[in-house]
């Protein structure tokens, strides 16, 4: 059975100072992260003693922690690329990244729009949770969701492509009970390069998934 396995961070632990501190990184990474990992392998080897002994007591529990932590790791893998120390701005089409600029005005009217958007669903997720900008494909369009303990609210088809991770281990350390202001930095440090090769593969899969009109 193949293990989810962590992976590495694409910049050191102080790229994205005096944004997020490099004490943060290390543990939201090195620690939190890997532990979404381990939950993930712990729970598809249980699933797999499940089936073997035809033992389902468990199994809501067992589908349950799989999602947690399997999201959890998913969403983590995301964040970590999504993030630059030399980004930040909005995406511009001198910069390379017109298509996604083009199709965050016309899904949501405007950059600071859809900015204004994403920064209160991350700052409102009730219980810990990220806010998400995602490309749904039944649309063609990029939406916003607000995903709480990684599985909440969240469109089953649809693709993250930019998330906000808004749980407190994210930012207490630094930010301590200010959730608004990390997430109004956070916009300091977004990466567009790959948060438009996202877009771009997102609107290339979505395009073979048989989806009903």
């Amino acid at each position: 059975m193949a293990l989810y396995t962590l992976p590495q961070l694409p910049y050191d632990y102080a790229a994205l100072a005096p944004v997020i501190s490099p004490e943060i990184i290390e543990l939201h990474h090195d620690k939190h992260h890997a532990a979404y990992v381990k939950g993930a392998n712990d729970a598809l080897e249980q699933l797999a003693e499940a089936r073997e002994k035809e033992a389902w007591g468990s199994i809501n529990g067992l589908e349950k922690n799989l999602a947690f932590h399997l999201s959890g790791h998913i969403l983590h893998s995301i964040y970590w690329h999504n993030m630059t120390g030399d980004g930040g701005g909005e995406p511009l089409e001198k910069d390379g990244v017109g298509e996604l600029a083009d199709a965050i005005a016309e899904s949501f009217g405007s950059f600071g729009r859809f900015k204004a958007q994403l920064s209160k669903a991350s700052a409102t997720t009730q219980g810990s949770g990220w806010g998400v900008m995602a490309y749904e494909p039944l649309s063609g369009r990029l939406i916003v969701e607000q995903v709480y303990d990684h599985q909440g609210n969240v469109g089953q088809g649809s693709t993250p492509i930019l998330v906000f991770d808004a749980w407190e281990h994210a930012f207490y350390l630094q930010y301590r009970n200010q959730k608004v202001d990390f997430i109004e930095a956070m916009w300091e440090v977004v990466n567009w390069q790959d948060v438009a090769r996202r877009y771009t593969a997102a609107k290339e899969r979505g395009e073979g998934l048989l989806l009903a009109p």
